[in-house]
């Protein structure tokens, strides 16, 4: 056989896993025969597709979709599969560099299983020995003294980066002993932001409203709340009581167009009824 009828072969293997994965991705960013599109992709025209793909699998998660998890979690492992091949062209890394580092920081960031360590030590102690290894290890790569807020990503979800910066800077005292005291804050932004309002610039009235934004995530992550989470489920309930509000207005002939907002807003309470029966 020749090296294309072997490639081919694996390529076609229904049962080939993770070693035709890779092929098929070789395949695809092959510059005389693979696909035009896959062989343009670089790696920042890649990562939005990475963020779409990881929140397809939550969404899964979220609806206990098992069938459409392993399709989305196919995809996902895609991704990765994809940047380790351009990372391979260019002589930066390849796949298994990728997973032995993976797997060499696993071991590192887990002494109480792979080394001498004792396993005999509560959940939040093991995630604060977890925090303190992560920060010798960034400490390790820089000649700077490491900031307290250094390694968190810029291009996290908002509200998830608030909760990162917020936790980091707890570590080291910086943050309120309760709920109740970032509940005071809350308020005083909410004050603040009605002002904006009436006397401020967009831009400043874009400010206050990201204090407030910011405040909020610190009181989910009080509450232990992930806010992410929240708000999407939130958006959810929103997304069944509107099409509730629709079907009512259906039944009476009438489309949101035709309605307004007093009609609207009843049938919205008449579809809250409904769900607690």
């Amino acid at each position: 056989m020749t090296k294309l009828e072997d490639s081919q072969t694996l390529c076609l293997d229904p049962s080939g896993g993770l070693p035709r994965l890779l092929e098929i991705m070789a395949r695809l960013r092959d510059p005389e025969t693979g696909c035009p599109w896959d062989i343009a992709q670089d790696f920042k025209s890649i990562a939005p597709y990475t963020i779409e793909e990881a929140y397809e699998v939550a969404d899964a998660i979220e609806k206990g979709d098992m069938s459409e998890l392993e399709g989305e979690l196919g995809d996902l492992l895609l991704q990765v599969i994809y940047y380790t091949q351009m990372g391979s062209e260019d002589g930066h890394f390849d796949f298994d560099s990728v997973t032995n580092k993976i797997a060499d920081k696993m071991i590192h960031r887990h002494p109480h299983v792979f080394g001498d360590e004792s396993r005999d030590k509560s959940a939040s102690q093991q995630v604060a020995d977890w925090e303190k290894i992560k920060a010798a290890e960034r400490a390790s790569k820089s000649v700077e003294p490491a900031g307290t807020l250094d390694g968190v990503a810029t291009n996290l979800p908002a509200l998830t980066r608030a909760v990162k910066l917020q936790k980091r800077a707890a570590r080291v005292g910086f943050d309120w002993p309760s709920a109740l005291e970032v509940l005071d804050k809350i308020n005083e932004e909410c004050v603040e932001l009605i002002e904006a309002n009436e006397k401020l610039s967009h831009i400043e009235q874009t400010e206050e409203f990201g204090d407030l934004m910011f405040v909020m995530a610190n009181l989910a992550r009080h509450l232990d709340i992930d806010p992410e989470e929240a708000l999407r489920k939130a958006s959810k309930k929103f997304t069944r009581r509107f099409e509730g509000v629709e079907a009512k207005l259906a039944d009476l002939g009438k489309t949101p167009q035709q309605s307004d907002l007093q009609e609207m807003d009843a049938l919205w309470d008449a579809v809250k009824v409904d769900e607690k029966r």
